[in-house]
């Protein structure tokens, strides 16, 4: 039986699937969270780890990003490019955020292996589960000139 034939966008990428977008997420340590802050769009990286389907970001009680994303819509977006082989992939995840707030949540995700390369007190959860999940791969091609 023969192979389908892969989903590739207007742009020539492959458009991955759902498990594969998941697969990804999983993969990286650092993403970059999008959200409104002072009603402009605000972009911060962060590491974070992947729990099931839940994207879990560690951050400063006080901070912008704890008071920015406090039951709100956001965006969080991963990749990975390697310029010699022309390959590597982008990763995009829209979902309503919350502030983890009951104690025995708390206690489970602050004894998961993340902790913020920012200096100071992390003891804010905000925690996303994607709502829509796209991805795209970019299979290397020659460079032209």
């Amino acid at each position: 039986m023969p192979r389908p034939a892969e989903d590739v966008d207007s742009a020539g990428l492959r458009v991955l699937s759902s498990e594969d977008c998941l697969r990804l997420l999983g993969r990286a340590p650092i993403g970059r969270i999008v959200f409104t802050d002072r009603a402009l769009p605000a972009v911060q990286p962060v590491n974070y780890l992947l729990v099931g389907q839940d994207i879990v970001i560690r951050t400063a009680i006080g901070s912008r990003l704890a008071a920015a994303t406090r039951s709100a819509v956001v965006a969080f977006e991963v990749d990975e490019f390697d310029p010699l082989t022309r390959t590597g992939w982008s990763v995009t995840a829209v979902g309503r955020s919350r502030a983890v707030t009951e104690f025995d949540e708390l206690q489970r995700l602050n004894a998961l292996p993340l902790t913020s390369w920012a200096p100071g007190d992390h003891d804010h959860f905000i925690v996303m589960r994607p709502q829509q999940l796209t991805g795209r791969q970019i299979i290397g091609t020659a460079p032209t000139r």
